[in-house]
């Protein structure tokens, strides 16, 4: 059995939005009691990640960690068409990665005590997502 169910998120910038909920929301619609939900990020310029829920501090030190990893308006970028966190954004996309996958027993994700599902944003500026959550069970 499998289902799917796509909904849009709206950042404010750069860093992160839980969606935990409403992943968990989608999973109790989908009536499928075991299964594996995987949540995908259908654009090139952001990231989806299970991390830290309970201390924002990890969140934030995520964004420094990342700006050494792909510094914005580095010289030796090409690809800039899109304003100087274009390269980098992409960058982080590729390491971060556009998806993840949850375990779910009993029609509930199987998330650790402090685990949160976010969508990670890697422009400085507010952007519209489409992020694609697929249940096969």
């Amino acid at each position: 059995m499998a289902y799917q169910q796509t909904f849009e998120i709206r950042t404010r910038g750069r860093g992160t939005t839980e969606i935990t909920a409403e992943v968990a929301r989608i999973v109790r619609t989908a009536g499928i009691a075991t299964a594996i939900a995987q949540v995908f990020v259908q654009h090139t310029s952001c990231s989806v990640m299970i991390t830290e829920n309970a201390d924002p501090a990890v969140r934030r030190d995520l964004e420094i960690l990342a700006a050494r990893w792909a510094p914005d308006a580095d010289r030796a970028y090409e690809h800039d068409s899109e304003g100087d966190d274009d390269m980098a954004a992409h960058a982080r996309s590729l390491l971060a990665g556009s998806s993840v996958s949850v375990p779910v027993r009993n029609g509930a994700l199987l998330l650790g005590t402090w685990q949160g599902i976010y969508l990670w944003e890697h422009r400085t500026g507010a952007q519209l997502r489409r992020v694609v959550v697929t249940l096969v069970g």
